[in-house]
């Protein structure tokens, strides 16, 4: 037995969104967590319009300082 976390999001009537790929000819036990903050969980996509058409033509770490990018080094 192993366990596999999967966060999934309803619509406004309660029902599945995305169903997940789950393995044939097994049992599942499911207990559902809900999430009390799902914003911070909330997948971000850009608009289709711009979508795979952004180029980054610089050095973006040079943007703002170091010190703000909160990265541990």
């Amino acid at each position: 037995m192993y366990a596999e976390r999967l966060i999934l999001e309803t619509d406004q009537a309660g029902h599945l969104k995305k169903w997940p790929k789950l393995p044939a000819n097994k049992q599942f036990e499911v207990i559902f967590l809900v999430l009390k903050d799902v914003s911070k969980y909330k997948k971000r996509t850009p608009h289709p319009d711009i979508a795979g058409k952004i180029k980054i033509t610089g050095d973006i770490f040079d943007s703002i300082p170091s010190s703000d990018w909160n990265l541990s080094l």
